[in-house]
């Protein structure tokens, strides 16, 4: 059976082509502002448009109002940013659906700070057991703690990455393995492993791991033991 998929679209880059095959899978999106945009270039309509709405467009924000979109508009002086908020509401309807996973888009690019408190978001989130998965057309990335199964082609690259100040991780079907390995949040040691066969495991005994894979290219095909 497949999972009810929820997606957040924040307003960082996006490519429309590729934006129409991902949010074509889409079940219930939340876009964060400007993300609305960017779901009209890509022929669809929000589920929820939610920020302080000084991104999106007058023409989007009226197209999404005749199409019966929920419009949650706040004031631009508040302590969440607009991605902040649209992961809270993706969060409840992930708690209805009995899903972790949250799949978020447009979330990379332009400004560096929104990147780096997009990272912190998804660590929040981890903590409460929800898996951010933030897929753009050029990787994927999320945080793990525990055992998953990854499914990638041989020679397909992976990076692990500690976001706690040490992690100690077992790998297996890798090229560079790991078997109790200590990676540390101040050394790059993880970066670029590369996949043996059809796929990989990687168990977090201890800490906080940001797995990245470059040139997917087809939202998402990994998937938790």
């Amino acid at each position: 059976m497949n999972k009810f998929k929820i997606a957040v679209l924040a307003n960082g880059v996006w490519n429309s082509e590729w934006g129409k095959h991902v949010l074509n899978e889409v079940d219930f999106l939340i876009c964060a502002d400007g993300g609305a945009n960017y779901a009209a270039l890509s022929g669809r309509t929000p589920d929820i448009v939610i920020g302080d709405l000084d991104s999106i467009s007058p023409e989007n924000l009226t197209r999404c109002e005749n199409t019966g979109c929920i419009i949650e508009q706040y004031p631009c002086e508040k302590d969440e940013t607009d991605l902040e908020l649209a992961l809270l509401r993706a969060e409840e309807k992930a708690s209805l659906m009995g899903q972790s996973d949250i799949w978020l888009y447009g979330a990379s690019g332009h400004r560096i700070d929104h990147f780096l408190g997009n990272l912190a978001l998804m660590l929040g989130y981890a903590r409460k057991g929800y898996r951010i998965r933030l897929v753009d057309p050029d990787q994927e990335m999320w945080i793990i703690q525990g055992r998953e199964e990854i499914n990638a082609p041989q020679g397909q690259k992976l990076s692990l990455i500690a976001l706690s100040e040490k992690a100690i991780v077992t790998t297996e079907g890798l090229y560079y393995p790991l078997q109790q390995g200590v990676l540390y949040q101040d050394s790059p040691r993880g970066i670029s492993n590369v996949f043996l066969g059809g796929k990989a495991v990687i168990e977090v005994h201890e800490g906080w791991v940001m797995v990245v894979i470059p040139n997917l290219g087809d939202g998402g095909r990994n998937g938790r033991v």
